[in-house]
């Protein structure tokens, strides 16, 4: 089926274009110039005959469900045949040929091009781009083309004028024509509606398109632009027709490329430069008309007055054109030529709100360039998005040369990659961007770490509450009460009291070792009593035997130490000693070091000879020492070692 569609639009396509070589051959026969031909409209008809013929074959070969391909086909037809009625009504008028043959040639000259005009293409604009109504809506305006159609072929068919004074009328004419006039002014007036429904359908689909059909629409649109700046400026002022001519096909090829190829090209790109042109065309026309009008009654001469009206629109468009493409561009880009304004906005919103300013980032950067979609991503999270994504390309937030999340930038339509003036831009922001997520991140591990301590606060409370009642408590209680009986037995029965006394006593040693062992959780005592170093040499020699009898000798390498923060000790103990337990535990070693050593910072590094038994598996032991080092803004590291295994932990210097 679709084969026969194919077959049949590259016959019709080839018929129009037959016709209007045809047109071409019959003009040399009659020895017309190109003056008759522009007056008989055959230069008109042959042109629109055969690019719309073309276009709409091209189009229903590539899409023949699409009517459009096939309505502008039937367009193309249309032209083309009335292209070549003109010269042909001619050849037999001169030929003397039957009059019959010279009406009815006539006759299909006239009611042909007015289908053209009044049903394909309005219908074919009316279904432009994918080939159904904008709505249900619309359907009484697609019937009321359809239906009103013949009476402007009518209007145009029935006319008595006659392409030559000594010629014949075509068939249908009516004598009475003028009596009509009523019917042919609504018919007028009919076409004008037709039409601006036909824009008013066009500017509703690009409001409700997606930019798929936004993109397709705009093609309709730069046609529209070209069109209005080659016949209305020049035909106005230089009456020159061969630039109104040139504008005739773009409609058609502009359709032809928005349904079959309009995924190809940057159409924002191409709108940009054509509207550029059109402004500065307007530009240097108006300043023409007002040269000449100022000018004409200093210089009488009109050599004189032409070269300096042409020197001044000259001097005048020459930084216009600048100017005109930079507004342009802006509507179409955005900022994209100022990166320092797009830098200062985003600076603007990270002012305002550094801590919640993302989302105005991202909103501030897609206005700025006009991008369908902007997002930052960090730990694979969306921190912040605008737009709709569609095809995103990732840019690189990078802060001290590490990356710390990305920048998502959604492609215009017909784009397959960031432009370099894009690139350019986004480099530039992204260096306050990454700076912010940077800023944002640390901000949440401070959040985060502020509400580890708090809690880790009252669970410290909580187990202090549940030993002072449960086990402190209960004790000293027994205390008070065991010295109260001995106290009421001294004077009668001594014995006993005198046991009480020893039970009392065994009982406040108990409390006093509850005490310390609490005391201990809190802080380790030796680290008071002892220093660092000394803590650290006593615990090493508790940790010198192995669980199957083998000696493990430590060396402590901690001299020189400063007075050190109690935070800073106590962390600096814990991860030493837990290290140390792991040495005898797990590594099987004979010898280890620990060693401190301060500088910027205190490092604390326990080595031993253990055999190497491959990757470590990170147990309970090493994530508390991390987690120990990051509380105090630290690193830590463990792992196997070519002589062995090794822990190291570096923690920064804070003032007590």
């Amino acid at each position: 089926m679709t084969a026969g569609k194919r077959v049949l639009a590259g016959g019709l396509g080839t018929f129009a274009v037959l016709e209007v070589a045809a047109a071409v051959v019959l003009c040399l026969v009659v020895s017309w110039t190109w003056q008759d031909a522009l007056e008989s409209f055959v230069v008109t008809n042959g042109l629109m005959g055969l690019t719309f013929a073309v276009c709409g074959a091209v189009i229903a070969w590539h899409r023949p469900s699409n009517p459009i391909g096939w309505l502008f086909v039937a367009d193309g037809i249309g032209h083309a045949t009335t292209a070549a009625g003109a010269p042909l009504v001619q050849a037999l008028h001169d030929g003397a040929a039957p009059m019959v043959a010279q009406r009815l040639a006539l006759t299909v000259f006239q009611w042909s091009w007015p289908w053209s005009i009044g049903l394909f293409l309005p219908l074919a604009l009316l279904l432009f781009p994918d080939g159904r109504l904008p709505s249900r809506r619309w359907r009484p305006v697609a019937i009321g083309i359809v239906v009103t159609a013949p009476l402007f072929v009518l209007e145009m068919g029935t006319s008595p004028d006659k392409p030559f004074e000594d010629g014949p009328r075509g068939y249908f004419t009516l004598s009475s024509y003028d009596a009509w006039q009523p019917l042919w002014t609504a018919t007028e007036i009919r076409g004008l509606l037709v039409f601006l429904l036909a824009i008013i359908a066009l500017v509703l689909r690009y409001r409700r398109a997606s930019e798929t059909g936004r993109r397709q629409l705009l093609w309709l649109l730069l046609a529209a632009v070209i069109v209005l700046a080659f016949m209305t400026p020049w035909s106005l002022v230089a009456g020159t027709p061969i630039l109104v001519l040139l504008a005739i096909p773009l409609v058609p090829i502009a359709v032809a490329v928005a349904i079959v190829r309009h995924q190809l090209l940057d159409i924002r790109l191409v709108v940009s430069r054509a509207l550029a042109w059109a402004l500065l065309s307007i530009v240097a026309v108006g300043s023409y008309i007002a040269l000449v009008a100022v000018l004409d009654s200093f210089i009488s001469s009109q050599l004189g007055r032409s070269a300096a009206v042409t020197v001044i629109v000259a001097l005048l468009i020459a930084p216009v054109l600048p100017r005109l493409q930079r507004l342009v561009d802006r509507a179409m880009y955005g900022d994209r030529r100022d990166p320092a304004r797009v830098a200062s906005r985003v600076g603007e919103q990270l002012s305002t709100n550094p801590a919640g300013g993302m989302h105005g980032v991202v909103a501030a950067v897609r206005s700025a360039l006009r991008l369908p979609y902007v997002a930052v991503e960090a730990d694979r999270s969306i921190l912040a998005e605008d737009g709709v994504a569609g095809t995103v390309v990732p840019v690189d937030l990078e802060y001290g040369g590490t990356a710390v999340g990305s920048l998502l930038v959604g492609l215009r339509r017909g784009e397959s990659e960031l432009s370099t003036a894009d690139r350019n831009v986004l480099s530039l922001v992204a260096v306050p961007l990454a700076v912010a997520v940077q800023a944002t991140r640390l901000s949440a591990e401070l959040q985060t770490s502020r509400e580890r301590l708090v809690a880790a606060r009252e669970e410290e409370r909580r187990r202090l509450r549940r030993d002072l009642h449960d086990g402190l408590g209960p004790t000293l209680t027994g205390i008070a009460f065991t010295a109260d009986a001995a106290a009421n037995l001294v004077s009668t029965d001594a014995a006993r009291s005198t046991e009480l006394l020893s039970m009392l006593r065994t009982d406040a040693r108990t409390a006093i070792a509850d005490v310390r062992r609490l005391v201990d959780d809190l802080r380790p005592p030796a680290l008071d009593e002892l220093g660092l170093a000394g803590a650290l040499r006593q615990r090493a020699d508790q940790l010198s035997w192995r669980a199957d009898g083998a000696s493990v000798t430590v060396e402590v390498s901690a001299e020189g130490l400063p007075a050190l923060p109690a935070a800073l000790e106590v962390a600096a103990y814990r991860i030493a000693t837990e290290a140390l337990t792991n040495v005898v535990r797990h590594s099987r070693a004979t010898n280890a070091v620990l060693a401190l050593r301060c500088g910027a910072e205190l490092e604390i590094e326990v080595t031993d000879d253990g055999p190497p038994n491959g990757a470590w598996k990170p147990g309970v032991g090493l994530q508390a020492m991390r987690e120990r080092a990051a509380e105090l803004g630290g690193r830590f590291e463990a792992g196997p070692s070519e002589h062995g295994g090794r822990v190291r932990a570096t923690l920064p210097l804070v003032k007590s």
